[in-house]
Formats: C-alpha cells, structure tokens, sequence
C-alpha cells in the first residue's frame, strides 16, 4: 500500500495545476457561446479560446442564456471555430503597476506597445474593476492644483481630488487642453487614458501635445478606435487601476480620460450584444451604472494616500450638450467645462464658456480677493455678451450705458487674456495678476 502511494505520488508531483474549459457551440458575429463550464464562470471572467493552429485569444463573460456562457474578446476570432477549447482564469484580472512605468505607454491588457522592452511589473496587484474607496473613509478635498492654463486656474480653479468634465464637440480643441493640463500640471504623476483615439493621432499627441516633458512623468494607456469594444472600454478600467496605485504611494495623480463617451459606446456595444434592452439613444442600463462605477473611482484617497484629480472629456453627439451620456457624466462630477464651437471658430483658444462652466469646489479654493477678481470679469463678460447683437448692429452708442461702454474697452483684453497657445503655460498668482492688472484692481 505504501509503495502505491509513492508511485501515485511520483506521477502526480509534476502537476502544478489544473485547468478548466468550455467548448464553443455558437458564434454570431463577436459573440461567442461555451458551454461544459459548470459552475465556475461569472460575469466579467476571462476565457481564453485556444484555436488548433493559433495563439490564445483572451474574452470576457459578458452574459449567460440558456446554461451557455456569453463571451466577447478582446481580438479578432481568427481561426475559432465550433468545438474550439474556451480555458477558464482562474484568479480575477489585475495589474501590476510600477514607478518604472513612467515614461511608457501601454495597451488595454497593460502590455508595452511603445517599443521600449517589457514592462516591470510592481508587487501589488490592482483589480481592473477595483471598488472606490469607503465615502466615510475618505479625505477631503485638497488645496487648489495648478494646471498651468489660465481660464481654468482663475475662472475654474480645480482642489486636488477634484473631478471635472471635458464638454464638447468634436474638433473643438479637447485632447489639445487635455495635454496642456498633463504637460503643465503641479501635480506628482499624469496618467492618461486614450480610449476610442484616431491611430493616426496617438503618436501626434504624445510627440507634439505632451511632449517629452510631460511623458516623462505620465503613463498613457491606449485603446484606438478600431479596436473591439472590450479592449476600448477595458482602457478605461486600466487607467483608472494604474492611477490608484500612484495614489496609494501617497501621490497627487493627474488622470485623464479622452474619451468617457466613447468608453460608453463601448459599454453599449458589449451590453447590446449581451441582450439588454436599449434605453434613451440606444444606450442599455449597464451603461449609466458603468459610468458612476468608474468616475467615483477618481477623487481623494484614505488616510495616508494621495488623491487622483480627475479630468474627463465627452464628447457631446451632435452638440448637443442635453444628449444622455452628457447629462449622466454631469450628475457625478464635481463641475464642467463647458468648450464651444462658437468660441474656436473665433479663433480663441482653449474654447472655453467660462459662464456656463461650472466648478463646484471653485467657492473654497480662492481667497476673497481673487474671488473678487472673477466676479468683476464675469460681470464685464456678461455686459458684453448681453449687449454683444446690438453691438455688431451698430445700435449701441456710446455713452449710453458707461458699463457697457467699459465692457467694449475690457472685453477684447479679457478675451486676449483666455487665449492661450498650446505651449505657453501660466501659473495661479501670474494669472491672477495679469487679469487683475486688466481690470484696474489692485492685487497684492
């Protein structure tokens, strides 16, 4: 009997592991079914389909019908076909960020593809779809946080923690302010998300927008818009995983996502394919309720950490600044700005409505003395906006209102003082100065 047991030993000494797998029973379209997993899948599990003469294409449960398990994959289905072997993960989808990872740009599954050899993993792992931390937990809010633009810092001035969103149509100058704040920012670390991008634009905007500078200190993680709909959307996941590593070594983290409008087209997709039923432009349930999970993981840390200021652009379909992934993106964040059209065909910019921008921490941030400047130039913007018809009619006078009429002499100047070029950067009190010099107010 002993002699048994050494044998049984003996041959079963060499197996580290065990594996699990399904078998494809149906594809239609991106959507593949396995079946023969028992009890093992759950959604968001990661499956790997193994074709006979191929390499492993790594999905996601997405979805079960009928005792089947629903996945999507993160490449093209090149060589599956029926009866194909689906290997089940077993442990949940983390990464591993690194300090050395600074300076490199990476893809939606945390692979290097800036040519720089192979990323050096950390020791903490980090779920893609980790939990915010604890609303009791928390800290506050920190003090004010210089992105070197000076519509924002004055008239939008943003805490350390803060998130904000990045409003407008396409073409209308987000990714060049989104690189201004990451090239420029006081902040410790810029981690920055570029999901659903042009191809042929990534490389422009880390070479000419972020510049060498500013990668320097930034991880990029990219998800271009060819790609499928899992990898799009799990871009997103991973840069918010990568920004809360930095945050947990007790960092000021800058994160930036551009865009949260195409990672809910993603999340659209994925939950169309699945079976939800669509709601408000197509758009299935999971998608609002994705979106509040992956922003609220944006914000202050716990005790002892640091805190991720966050700035996410959306793109607002046809304009519309009432269509619903604006509206729900509004309801979570802690202010907006507010970029238009109007505004760039004039040649000003960054774009940017300072009036119908909002920043809900701004009250708190300035002292009396700067909130003073702002509300006197938000005084001369509104005089001449309310005035600016009559004006280009050539049926205001002068001297028939003296506030109108200092309005026609401060407004250009105020304007001039909004305008800035991509490769200028201005700090909080030389901004405050330079607009309170405009104004004719005193500031210490």
């Amino acid at each position: 009997m002993d002699r048994l047991a050494e044998q049984m030993q003996a041959r079963t000494s060499g197996l580290t592991h065990t594996e699990t797998y399904g078998e494809v029973t149906k594809i239609l379209g991106l959507l593949v079914e396995i079946a023969g997993f028992g009890s093992t899948l759950s959604i968001g599990s990661h499956v790997h389909l193994r074709p006979k003469d191929g390499v492993d294409i790594p999905c996601e449960v997405v979805g079960f019908k009928d005792n089947h398990a629903l996945l999507m994959p993160f490449g093209m289905l090149e060589g599956v076909g029926l009866g194909c072997r689906a290997y089940i993960q077993d442990n949940q989808p983390v990464i591993m960020p690194d300090d050395r990872w600074l300076g490199r740009v990476i893809n939606a599954l945390g692979k290097p593809i800036d040519g720089k050899g192979p990323l050096t993993n950390g020791a903490h792992p980090i779920p893609l779809k980790n939990k915010p931390p604890a609303p009791h937990a928390r800290q506050r809010l920190g003090p004010q946080l210089d992105l070197g633009v000076r519509a924002v810092n004055s008239f939008l001035a943003m805490k350390q923690g803060q998130r904000m969103g990045i409003f407008s149509g396409s073409g209308v100058g987000k990714s060049v302010l989104l690189s201004m704040m990451a090239r420029y920012t006081k902040a410790d670390v810029s981690v920055i998300g570029l999901v659903g991008e042009r191809g042929r634009e990534v490389q422009e905007f880390l070479e000419d927008d972020l510049g060498e500078d500013g990668l320097a200190r930034s991880v990029v993680i990219v998800a271009t818009g060819d790609e499928p709909a899992l990898m799009r959307r799990q871009a997103a996941y991973v840069t918010l995983a990568t920004a809360e590593y930095f945050r947990s070594q007790g960092k000021q983290v800058l994160c930036l996502i551009d865009s949260v409008t195409r990672f809910a087209m993603a999340q659209r997709e994925i939950g169309l394919s699945a079976g939800e039923p669509p709601t408000s432009k197509g758009y299935p349930p999971t998608t609002f309720g994705e979106l509040a999970r992956l922003l609220e993981r944006a914000g202050p840390g716990v005790q002892g950490e640091g805190s991720i200021t966050g700035l996410f652009s959306v793109l607002v379909e046809g304009d519309d600044s009432n269509e619903p992934i604006s509206d729900a993106v509004r309801g979570i964040v802690d202010g907006h700005i507010m970029m238009e059209r109007e505004i760039a065909d004039r040649g000003r910019y960054p774009a940017i409505n300072v009036l119908k921008s909002v920043s809900r921490a701004m009250p708190d941030v300035l002292n009396e003395e700067q909130n003073e400047v702002i509300r006197r130039a938000k005084q001369v913007i509104t005089t001449y906006e309310d005035m600016a018809e009559l004006i280009r009619l050539g049926a205001y006078r002068r001297g028939s209102d003296p506030k109108v009429d200092e309005a026609l002499v401060l407004y250009p100047q105020i304007e001039e003082f909004l305008r800035q070029n991509k490769d200028d950067k201005t700090y909080i009190e030389e901004g405050f100065q330079e607009l309170a010099s405009i104004l004719g107010m005193p500031y210490a």
